[in-house]
């Protein structure tokens, strides 16, 4: 019998199911009574695997529910939908066509399932991701506030940046207090923050939004932060290896980490001094300091050690 794939595009407001190898599609709601009626077919389908793009936020209660029902749930990157439907030669562009090749690339590529994060770690995510937003937007006021002229536009920018600042001390409190109300996340805060390079934000955002750290292995970690060289080659010419793809926010966080680590941790700095006198560019240095910081960090979370300098 053949394995049932099953492809979800996800909107706002509606959940477009596509199921293969059968060709079977369906439109339900992305509401309460539309989801249970969602994980009664799937459940009588008994599917491999149900595979959804991820869609700005609008996927998470969709995957949260087929998940809590049991079903082999799996969220994909929409880059590699929309490559993988060019592929196809798929140039139309419908919902109910979306969801046919999200099913067409689960069937294809059999994308590896991870647990998701639960209800704690999934609020911890996004009050991490509320504070970078806040951060962004302070930011960018203050950088319309040198550029402003007029004092009562200047006036104006300074109470919103007060406004902000008061919001991101409160957001900051509520991190602190799911962080210390879970005793996991706090042995894992304080592991991950022993090693030199790492403070308390870096750390919080690898535990909100990398929960896969320290179970898997080196080259699969670094894929999922987009840390893993792409080679390019054909044949006898080879050009420069790039990165991409992955969660831009862990890579974001890493490389902040990266930065402060070629200077204030041994290993790394020696590292990085080692890179620069082989003659690689500061840049390509900086990505390798980053990459190897990732593995320490899952190596720490796998073994349950903190940082050792010897």
């Amino acid at each position: 019998m053949d394995s049932i794939t099953v492809g979800i595009d996800v909107s706002k407001d509606r959940l477009d199911v596509a199921v293969r190898p059968s060709g079977e599609v369906f439109v339900v709601e992305r509401k309460g009574a539309g989801l249970e009626l969602l994980v009664g077919r799937l459940q009588a389908l008994s599917p491999h695997i149900v595979a959804l793009e991820a869609t700005g936020g609008f996927e998470t209660v969709v995957a949260a529910a087929l998940a809590a029902a049991g079903l082999p749930v799996v969220v994909v990157n929409p880059a590699q939908i929309r490559a993988f439907a060019k592929a196809l030669g798929q140039r139309a562009k419908t919902d109910p066509i979306d969801a046919g090749v999200i099913a067409h690339f689960a069937e294809a590529t059999q994308p590896e399932l991870r647990p998701l994060p639960d209800q704690a770690t999934q609020l911890l995510a996004d009050l991490v991701a509320r504070r970078r937003q806040i951060i962004d937007m302070m930011t960018a006021e203050r950088q319309r506030e040198q550029r402003a002229c007029v004092p009562r536009l200047k006036k104006s920018i300074t109470r919103l940046i007060k406004v902000l600042e008061k919001e991101l001390m409160s957001v900051d409190t509520e991190i602190d207090d799911a962080m210390r109300g879970s005793p996991v996340w706090r042995e894992k805060e304080n592991l991950l923050a022993s090693v030199p390079g790492v403070g308390t934000t870096i750390a919080r955002t690898l535990i909100a939004e990398l929960p896969e750290l320290g179970r898997l292995d080196r080259k699969q970690i670094a894929a999922l932060a987009g840390l893993a060289p792409f080679t390019r080659q054909s044949g006898q010419w080879r050009g420069r290896s790039f990165i991409g793809g992955g969660r831009t926010t862990v890579r974001r966080a890493l490389f902040m980490g990266a930065m402060v680590a070629k200077k204030h941790n041994p290993v790394l700095k020696a590292f990085f001094d080692r890179l620069l006198a082989a003659g690689k560019p500061k840049m390509v240095a900086l990505i390798a300091v980053a990459r190897k910081l990732l593995t320490i960090l899952n190596a720490i979370l796998r073994d349950n050690r903190p940082w050792q300098t010897a």
